[in-house]
């Protein structure tokens, strides 16, 4: 028995029947022993309506003012939750972000957690109430709202998890676990029963949604041991922990493909010491993330840099080469906003070889040109074109045998037909 962070997304509170079946998964983990925190996201679809709302009024809505547009849909579902659990007859209070001291920088609609003051959900429960928090928001030093981007209500619950020193975090969603692969895009895919914190990172940044990075990162800071499973049965789900030695056997564990990325170049960049120090201050001023960065060789002196955004970010990051571009003494700026990126993740990497030429080889057999490409310890990432994105993704994943025990149960039953 101890403290518990059970965290409901959007689909776990789009109806009453929904919130119903949430508040008796909360109170059955209460009338156990344990003292809850719980962290609930917006209803459904309610912050893509929002959001699209405000571009009906205008084409650049204030930042600031979309965070307070954007954080009424947690504070809807967080006092619907609360006022289920107390159809049940047990004690609840909801709380939004900044009611409960979370603390962000001032980066509006991505702000990022600085600092949990967390007094006044330890007096509640120490009284017995069931604590529950409007994920994916905050407040910075000036009492602004702000919200934390996408996947923020996971980061919201791992972060209480971490600094309430939880026994677990509970992330409750639509889907039974982590699988291989998006099951949507590879019908083959299998459920983990296990997953290390560096893999699941891993898949997370690279367009896998079932949690956020940033919530990996936390958990994986404070050894904080995730479940993520179904709101909608019982089973075990996967389990999101620190690494272990038969990890390493298992060579490739997941792939994944995004698209939600764009490639920038720059032509004809002078190679001279610093040009790249340049273009990558200016970039990171404007708070947008980098990726892949590739520069080929110097041809008479010059050179083409080409890298990624996301691709929400593109006109920003374009607006702020283009105005370097003259400082630099470069020649033109291109861009491609239909790109993917595929990439296959595991521990076992480390190892094992042949991981990457395997990998390529099966996309030229699928004739499929490759136009980055970006490796770490664990990871391999292609960007190719999107058109071949969900073609890739499949072909790659029965490759490395991530299907093969949904296929030996399919014959099994074929065989005992």
């Amino acid at each position: 028995m101890g403290l518990i962070v059970q965290k409901f997304g959007g689909t776990s509170v789009a109806s009453a029947e929904r919130i119903k079946a949430a508040a008796k998964r909360i109170t059955d983990t209460y009338k156990a022993g344990n003292k809850v925190i719980v962290v609930v996201s917006a209803r459904g679809e309610t912050t893509d309506e929002l959001i699209n709302l405000a571009y009906e009024l205008t084409d650049s809505p204030s930042k600031r003012e979309l965070d307070v547009l954007m954080s009424t849909g947690e504070q809807i579902s967080i006092a619907l939750v609360a006022m289920a659990i107390h159809a049940l007859g047990y004690p609840a209070v909801s709380f939004t972000g900044g009611q409960v001291g979370i603390i962000t920088d001032s980066y509006h609609t991505k702000a990022r957690i600085k600092n949990i003051n967390a007094d006044r959900i330890q007096k509640e429960l120490d009284t017995g109430t069931i604590v529950i928090v409007a994920g994916f928001q905050g407040i910075d030093a000036n009492e602004n709202i702000t919200t934390l981007g996408r996947g923020g209500s996971d980061t919201t619950a791992v972060a209480l998890a971490a600094i309430m020193k939880a026994e677990r975090c509970d992330i409750f969603t639509d889907v039974d676990g982590i699988y291989t692969a998006d099951p949507r895009k590879v019908p083959l895919a299998r459920k983990l029963d296990k997953i290390s914190y560096d893999e699941i990172l891993e898949l997370a940044s690279l367009g896998a949604q079932v949690m956020h990075s940033r919530s990996i990162e936390f958990a994986k800071k404070y050894n904080v041991p995730l479940f993520v499973r179904s709101s909608f049965n019982d089973n075990e789900g996967t389990l999101i922990c620190k690494e272990v030695k038969e990890m390493e056997d298992i060579v490739v564990s997941g792939a994944a493909v995004s698209k939600d990325d764009a490639k920038i170049t720059i032509r004809a960049v002078p190679d001279v010491p610093g040009q790249a120090a340049k273009i990558f201050h200016e970039i990171a001023k404007r708070n947008i993330n980098v990726d892949m960065i590739i520069q080929n060789a110097s041809i008479e002196g010059r050179a083409d840099v080409t890298f990624t955004v996301p691709r929400n970010d593109l006109q920003l990051a374009l607006d702020t080469v283009e105005r370097l571009k003259e400082e630099l003494g470069a020649g033109e700026v291109l861009y491609d906003s239909k790109i993917a990126k595929l990439s296959v993740v595991g521990i076992g990497m480390r190892s094992h070889c042949g991981v990457a030429e395997k990998m390529f080889r099966v996309l030229a057999d699928e004739k499929i040109n490759i136009q980055m490409i970006s490796t770490s310890e664990i990871k391999i990432s292609c960007v190719i074109d999107d058109a071949h994105a969900d073609r890739a993704l499949r072909v790659v994943h029965t490759a490395f045998g991530l299907d093969k025990v949904v296929k030996e149960k399919e014959e099994e039953k074929v065989v005992h037909v």
